[in-house]
């Protein structure tokens, strides 16, 4: 199994995780179907979204995969007017991943970072490790730790 940099910065910090790895459709890199594939729980499932807000750039928010985030509540939290998706062609350049193995953890950047807050309702919650087909399991507290988030409702 390949070291990320997600779990490389997870084990420099001693932080309790566990990995898990499935098979990649790359026709299908929906969080829903990666949940699906590691047997786990959708709401516990938070996939990584990168925004760019007018008046402080990159912003990183976590949420479940079943959920879309809201760009309103996005852009208010993160002290932005205006708040938009980063293109796919831009993630790898701005955050050294993917679209479907984008990682809040181990960016090129320590970007402003938001995790939904229902987050706090699980002992555990997955992100990716930083490749497809490859998600991490942790408490959502020290995924805020690490990645110096905060916790606020994105939905």
């Amino acid at each position: 199994m390949p070291k990320t940099n997600a779990i490389r910065i997870l084990e420099s910090k001693n932080i309790p995780h566990t990995v898990h790895t499935y098979k990649v459709d790359e026709d299908d890199l929906s969080g829903t179907t990666a949940a699906n594939k590691i047997n786990a729980n959708k709401e516990t499932v938070f996939k990584t979204l990168v925004a760019s807000g007018d008046k402080n750039g990159i912003n990183v928010f976590c949420i479940p995969v079943t959920e879309e985030l809201n760009l309103k509540k996005a852009a208010a939290v993160s002290e932005n007017k205006n708040i938009e998706m980063v293109r796919v062609k831009d993630l790898l350049n701005l955050t050294g991943y993917i679209r479907g193995g984008c990682s809040p953890i181990g960016m090129r950047k320590n970007f402003p970072a938001f995790i939904e807050e229902t987050a706090r309702l699980f002992e555990k919650i997955y992100v990716s490790a930083g490749i497809r087909g490859m998600q991490v399991c942790l408490s959502p507290y020290d995924l805020k730790n690490v990645i110096n988030a905060v916790f606020t409702d994105l939905l």
